[in-house]
């Protein structure tokens, strides 16, 4: 009986047997290092050592670890090697710093952690407060500290375990409905929350190739986390079914996109949010158009540049929607209005529904939900959360948390995300950790954070604004608040604004009412500060 490739290490296993010299992942040197290769051969036999050494350490199926570093090869292999052994890792954005760290880690449970250098201290800061940690791992970098996993009580260096010998591990996951990950949410409404995917779920990741019209001519790249959905779903699980020799930067870097993917061959590539304004607004080149990609593989392009976009770097947009719980739309390119993302997909059913189940008419805004075509909508387990998980698949429907409309002719678009959330460069915003933040420097006495439009003008997005009652507001200083969010909150989550008024309007119920200072905001006025 033929090995069920949906579960990711029966499919490098295969791979390995039948391709294994292909150089499917190259890990960029962005110039100031060597490019680093993986074959599949390097993926399989590398995951097996990984596989082992959670064995050894007496990870049983099931156990969780978390996977806190940028995009390094060895990321992958750690993929795998969860796989074979049948333990969950848990991918956490390497900027994310203090009681949201902590409460991930400890949500989740987990008993490891590999980490590379440059991220150690952010776990020794609060290790302290971590409840089940047994053992760390510690990737050595030119890209940090040089912090030795020697000199940290109870690490391991990772090079020690990868460099150890080959020896096969016998595959522990044996059904596709066991856990692979947990990713967590951003947490938009309340606390963060993990949503558990199985193996299956992940090898459909895999098949995204023939949705997106790929063959194995193209070459991906990205330079999104791989502790992020998008490039897990829509970059690495293509490579790795098709074996496309996909390129990989450690983080976005807009300036160098096109150089990269001129020097790589790529085809296509992935953006969320921001990201495009961010490339369109960097100086006009001559050589613009004078690129090997065929499209973008976008999320929430503006609709504004859409069209400009496309004819200034001579590429096409498909543009894409989806969750990492589910469901999904595309429009294909050439294909519909400027601004929508798509239709759903053939196999599933998707409207927009208002507070009480009833379909909205075109034009007006709801909640959208989706279900499949033929079968029942499958669970979506949120890690120790069951009243969670029961609501998002409410009344046997998806329901997103996303609120959009369609047009007369069914297609959709994306309006805001329901809630108290920000959406600020693709990443949703907890306002109550930048307000954590804020609240505790001296110089503070209330804060309340909430966002503007987006002068990006993406769809959805939203600039984050801290609106201030400053203890003394002759003495203020706005350097104090920025460097304090710098220090403490990863990029995304550090206010776009510093609104300083002389107090924030609440209801009786202390709650802040935003749509006050929403009427107050003036960025030409003396009381808003930027960095």
């Amino acid at each position: 009986m033929a090995a069920n490739e949906m579960i990711l290490a029966n499919l490098i296993a295969s791979r390995a047997e039948q391709k294994p010299d292909l150089d499917v992942l190259t890990f960029e040197g962005a110039g100031v290092r060597s490019d680093e290769i993986r074959t599949y051969a390097d993926l399989w036999q590398n995951g097996n050592r990984i596989a082992g050494g959670l064995i050894e350490r007496g990870m049983q199926i099931g156990d969780r670890f978390a996977l806190f570093m940028r995009n390094h090869p060895e990321f992958v292999d750690t993929m795998v090697g969860a796989s074979v052994s049948g333990t969950v890792f848990v991918p956490i954005d390497p900027r994310t710093k203090g009681a949201k760290l902590a409460y991930t880690l400890n949500n989740s449970q987990c008993r490891g952690i590999i980490t590379a250098d440059y991220a150690i201290d952010q776990i020794l800061d609060i290790r302290d407060q971590l409840e089940y940690l047994d053992w760390i791992w510690v990737l050595a970098t030119d890209e940090g500290d040089d912090v030795n996993a020697a000199d940290v009580e109870g690490a391991e260096s990772l090079q020690a375990i990868l460099s150890a010998p080959y020896s096969a591990v016998d595959i522990r996951v044996k059904t596709g409905s066991e856990p692979f990950e947990i990713i967590y949410t951003s947490g938009t409404t309340g606390d963060p929350k993990g949503v558990v995917r199985s193996n299956e779920a992940y090898g459909g990741a895999t098949m995204m190739g023939a949705i997106f019209g790929l063959d194995e001519s193209d070459r991906l790249y990205t330079g999104l986390s791989l502790t992020h959905g998008n490039a897990q779903m829509m970059t690495l699980g293509p490579t790795l079914g098709m074996g496309l020799r996909s390129v990989f930067s450690r983080k976005f870097t807009k300036s160098r996109l096109w150089d990269i993917t001129r020097k790589y061959g790529n085809t296509a590539f992935n953006l969320l949010g921001g990201m495009a304004m961010a490339i369109y607004s960097e100086p006009e080149r001559d050589n613009d158009a004078d690129n090997p990609v065929r499209f973008v593989i976008s999320a929430g392009m503006p609709i504004g540049i859409w069209e400009r976009f496309e004819k200034r770097f001579n590429i096409d947009i498909l543009e894409a929607y989806g969750a990492i719980e589910g469901g999904m739309a595309i429009k294909p390119i050439g294909v519909g209005p400027v601004g929508s993302f798509g239709k759903q997909l053939p196999n599933s059913e998707m409207r927009i529904v208002d507070d009480d189940d009833n379909e909205c008419p075109p034009g007006v805004l709801g909640e959208l939900v989706s279900r499949p075509l033929q079968g029942d909508q499958p669970p979506v387990e949120y890690f120790g959360n069951r009243e969670a998980s029961n609501k998002k698949t409410a009344g046997g429907w998806l329901r997103s948390g996303d609120v959009c409309h369609t047009d007369e002719q069914g297609w959709f678009y994306f309006d805001y995300r329901k809630g108290g959330g920000i959406r600020h460069n693709g990443d949703f915003i907890n306002p109550g950790f930048v307000e954590g933040v804020i609240g505790n420097c001296e110089s503070v006495t209330d804060v309340f954070v909430y966002g503007v439009p987006a002068k990006s003008g993406s769809p959805g997005e939203k600039d984050v604004v801290a609106a201030i009652v400053a203890t003394d507001p002759q003495t203020f200083e706005p350097t104090d608040v920025f460097s304090i969010c710098r220090k403490e909150l990863e990029a995304n989550f550090v206010p776009s604004y510093l609104q300083v008024v002389t107090e924030i309007p609440k209801t009786a119920s202390e709650k802040p009412q935003e749509r006050f200072l929403l009427d107050q905001f003036d960025e030409t006025s003396p009381n808003i500060h930027t960095e």
